[in-house]
């Protein structure tokens, strides 16, 4: 029997009462920051800092000088990535589009946090999507004794702890990944260059919209970094570049090997000077550039007679081989969602939320 298991039978062997978190909490919502007491950078007299609903990074919206919330709590997103929940430790100050869940003395904070991730938060059909106090107030979590909360933290804090471990590993290697395609890609002047029009050929997209088309399992590149939609015709088979044509990701480099049909987008294939992914890993260490190149206002695009003055060094084709060699390792490691890190990060997620959803799943006292 485990520790957990020894302390549910010791504390809690009727089951367990369920609480709506106005009952276990004191709710909140997050208000606007005057301008006069608002500043994008720390300073040390803006020192605290001010979260929205943005996920990770992203939360962070500014700093002020004096904290709204000084205990430990939970915020959950009321608007955009509605249900989204942070843990926040530190003193800080919540903009409108955040509710605050500061756990009363008989919940841990922790524990509210993983019970919070559960909820399937439900907002109306009509006007703006978002959550408000009242509708948060009625959700119930399980409140057992706080000995049976800690160890369950304990448990769980484990499995978050090894995925920020992988996290942190990957971040790390795609680091050491862009210092190595840098060195590698970088050319003296004993290696011959030639413009793209003269080593490569590039085509142009054809013209498809979705209402058009009949649903497959081929994707259709229309100018994002992701595939758009599927249908179940292609317009090109085997290895390709495919820089995006029009929109925000405007000159994104992507590479395929698979039918694919690409609509809002360019189509680019070396000549037998350069090996494919050569050219490919080329173009995407100039991604930064690519996205620079970029013209017109409302729906900005790129040009492809541009892009085909770009100049491309091109060493031998044994040289090419060894370099595609080393970064092709690198992108599986860092890249691949079947092997490599980024397949491992997302078992052990999946691992942390079969063993969350079972360990906050309790019999309820008295049902």
């Amino acid at each position: 029997m485990s520790k957990l298991d020894r302390l549910i039978a010791e504390l809690c062997p009727d089951g367990v009462e369920y609480k709506t978190l106005v009952e276990c909490c004191k709710l909140s919502a997050g208000g606007d920051v005057p301008k006069e007491h608002f500043s994008k950078k720390q300073t040390d007299e803006y020192n605290v800092p001010i979260y929205s609903n943005g996920i990770g990074d992203n939360a962070h919206y500014g700093w002020t000088n004096e904290a709204r919330i000084n205990k430990p709590c939970v915020t959950i997103a009321a608007r955009g990535t509605i249900g989204y929940s942070a843990l926040r430790e530190k003193p800080f100050v919540p903009i409108i589009r955040l509710i605050c869940a500061i756990p009363n003395d008989d919940i841990d904070v922790k524990y509210l946090k993983y019970a919070v991730e559960i909820l399937s938060f439900q907002v109306p059909t009509s006007g703006i999507p978002q959550l408000t106090v009242p509708m948060v107030s009625k959700y119930k979590i399980p409140a057992p004794p706080l000995p049976v909360q800690r160890e369950i933290v304990r448990i769980l804090d484990n499995f978050t702890e090894l995925t920020a471990e992988l996290t942190a590993e990957l971040t790390a290697r795609k680091k050491q990944y862009d210092y190595y395609r840098n060195v590698l890609l970088t050319f003296g002047d004993d290696v011959e260059r030639a413009t793209l029009n003269e080593v490569g050929i590039m085509i142009r997209g054809t013209y498809i919209t979705k209402k058009n088309t009949v649903q497959g399992n081929i994707p259709v590149i229309l100018g994002g970094q992701e595939p758009a939609y599927y249908c179940d015709t292609s317009n090109h088979d085997g290895e390709a570049i495919v820089m995006s044509r029009s929109g925000a990701y405007a000159g994104f480099v992507s590479f395929w090997n698979q039918p694919i049909f690409v609509t809002d987008g360019f189509i680019i294939k070396p000549k037998e000077e350069l090996k494919i992914k050569f050219l490919f890993y080329y173009l995407k260490n100039m991604q930064e550039a690519l996205h620079q190149m970029k013209r017109g206002g409302g729906v900005p695009h790129v040009r492809g007679n541009e892009i085909m003055e770009l100049i491309i060094p091109v060493p031998s084709l044994e040289e090419q081989e060894r370099i595609v060699s080393i970064l092709d390792r690198f992108d599986a490691l860092t890249t691949d969602i079947s092997s490599g890190l980024p397949a491992e990060i997302a078992a052990r997620q999946k691992q942390y939320e079969y063993y969350r959803d079972k360990l906050l799943m309790f019999e309820e006292k008295g049902a």
